[in-house]
């Protein structure tokens, strides 16, 4: 089932992508994402889901057969439409990392469950972290400079001075360490491109002129490739695994990530010390660390 393989096509229905809930390429997104994941689905799934018609939904699964004849088959004991052994996705949608994130979503309540295409839902336990609270009033103003190109002048709270600081900045993108988000901006007072913690935002002051903007920020504009390699230390059976985990090939993991994001990308992989007390505590190793630290922030 592994859906690399398999040509995705553009648009199956002739009919233009709106985006749309209801669309029929939608509808048969779902589908295919049901069969992959749930291994079955009926006319109910998507009557319920869509708001859609029996007999549409007739017509959505003909359809679907007609682009994938052999992905499904009915059961007439059960009543239901089950995936062949022979299924193969044709949608992106089914990819495990689209099924695992809406699981994400919904055990964290970044959405419910029904706006998810998830029927049958496994347990799911998510290791706790300490929430980020950001002003909705901030974000929302940050989204509109980007969007506007304009700058701001925003109440900000820096490690440098103990109490909040007026800074003005032209934001152009939001960026995600794994823990906090931040805005990537041009800060008017250092003449540079820096990442803003949203959390540290307090207020909007006001709009200020813009300064540069995203085609002027090299950092983000430049792509940097990690290569990823098992620690040695580790030993061939062990490395083995660390292979496995991140998908290597030939032992390597080559990793795009942009210049501006190096610091956190490093962070997140452990990468930033080069050394560990135990192998096991540093599984990766980056075997172009001179290339990569020469383009470090300074």
């Amino acid at each position: 089932m592994n859906s690399s393989s398999n040509p995705i096509p553009a648009t199956v229905t002739g009919e233009p992508k709106t985006g749309s809930r209801w669309g029929q390429d939608r509808r048969l997104e779902f589908i295919d994402f049901r069969l992959q994941w749930d291994g079955r689905l009926n006319r109910s799934d998507l009557t319920d889901f869509f708001g859609i018609s029996v007999p549409q939904a007739s017509l959505d699964i003909a359809r679907y057969q007609e682009v994938r004849p052999g992905n499904m088959e009915y059961d007439r004991s059960s009543r239901v439409y089950v995936a062949t052994p022979a299924f193969s996705p044709v949608f992106p949608v089914s990819h495990p990392s689209r099924y695992l994130n809406e699981l994400l979503a919904a055990a964290t309540g970044v959405l419910p469950r029904d706006a998810t295409f998830v029927g049958w839902w496994p347990p799911v336990g998510i290791a706790p972290m300490p929430a980020h609270t950001l002003d909705v009033a901030v974000l929302t103003a940050l989204l509109r400079a980007m969007r506007d190109r304009t700058g701001l002048r925003i109440r900000y709270q820096s490690t440098a001075f103990c109490d909040p600081q007026s800074r003005a900045m032209t934001p152009h993108a939001l960026t995600f360490d794994g823990l906090r988000w931040h805005v990537r901006a041009f800060c008017h007072l250092e003449s540079r491109f820096r990442d803003f913690p949203i959390t540290r935002m307090s207020k909007v002051e006001g709009e200020e002129a813009a300064g540069l903007g995203a085609a002027e920020d090299a950092e983000w504009q430049t792509v940097v490739t990690l290569v990823l390699a098992p620690n040695p230390a580790l030993g061939k059976q062990r490395a083995r695994v660390v292979e496995l985990d991140y998908g290597m090939i030939e032992g390597e993991l080559h990793l795009s990530c942009r210049q501006a994001l190096l610091f956190h990308t490093l962070r997140q992989l452990g990468l930033c010390n080069g050394s560990a007390a135990k192998p096991e505590d540093l599984p990766l190793v980056l075997v172009n660390r001179d290339e990569v630290e020469s383009l470090l922030p300074a």
